[in-house]
Parts: structure tokens; sequence; C-alpha cells
């Protein structure tokens, strides 16, 4: 049996903020606003994980008005959805994710990004991708007051066959 399940995040954009995607620190003049680190990768993986598994989403396990997640690594937040999707029975298949960001480029970042989540998920790399594109300058992206990432996660019931 296998799950799929959809995450999307939006953060706005800001001069002086930190500027974390998949718990890389991009060099950039603004930065995601955010309750937590603002890491929109992240939130977007965690919402599609626990979709996939029908467990809910980001926000009922780490509500923005909490002040116990001010600044908190959304790293946290990755580890704790793949813990309930294990205790749930599920292994991750597979993570698709796309950064809809209009600048800085992110190509150099990336593979450091396949790095952390997969280590922060505990799989192979091989089952992560992430890309980046733009809007060529339109909307709130194209301006860049803000980014957006979708995810895409396909899980698979633990210790079946077909669950490789």
């Amino acid at each position: 049996m296998i799950r799929t399940g959809i995450g999307y995040d939006v953060h706005q954009l800001a001069k002086g903020e930190l500027f974390t995607i998949g718990g890389v620190d991009i060099p950039s003049s603004f930065g995601s606003v955010g309750h937590s680190d603002g890491d929109a990768l992240i939130h977007a993986v965690v919402d599609a994980l626990l979709g996939a598994s029908a467990l809910g989403d980001i926000g009922q396990f780490f509500p923005s008005n909490d002040d116990t997640w001010k600044g908190a690594p959304s790293s946290y937040f990755l580890a704790d959805a793949v813990k309930r999707i294990r205790e749930a029975g599920f292994e991750i298949n597979n993570i698709d994710a796309t950064i809809i960001l209009q600048k800085p480029k992110l190509e150099e970042f990336i593979p450091q990004m396949k790095y952390n989540l997969a280590y922060s998920m505990l799989i192979d790399e091989s089952k992560v991708s992430i890309k980046a594109t733009t809007t060529d300058h339109l909307g709130f992206v194209g301006d860049s007051s803000g980014w957006a990432v979708q995810a895409i996660a396909t899980l698979c019931i633990k210790n079946e066959p077909s669950c490789t």
C-alpha cells in the first residue's frame, strides 16, 4: 500500500531576517519571516508526511501561537513528524520538493539541503529530491516579498515487500 501527501508553505521575506532553507543558512540581505525559523521547505515536507499518513498537519503539533516554538529549528518538527509516521506503521519511500523563490539562486545549496533532510528523516539521500524555480518576476514571489514551497511525500507500509 502506497500513501501520498502534499505539503505547501509560504513565508514573507523581509530585510534583516535569517534565511534558512532545508537547514542551510542562505547568504542574503533578506530572510524568511516565521514563528519558528521560517524554513518553508521543511514545513512543506512535514505537512506532506503528515498528510500521507493522515495524521494531521504541522499546525496541530506545532501551532504558531505557542511560544514554545518561537525561533525553533524546523529540523525538530521534521524529526517529530518522521517519528509519528513510523509509529503509525509507515516508511518514507520518496520526498520531492520545489522551492519557489525569485532570488537568491539556490543551486549550490541544494546538495546540503538534501543531505540535511535525509539525515533528519533517517533515509538515504536518493529518496530526497529538491528543486528550485522562479516565477519570472510574477506575483509576491517575483517581487521578492515572499517565497513558497510545494512538497510531496510517498509512504509505504513498513515491512511490505514493495517498501524498499
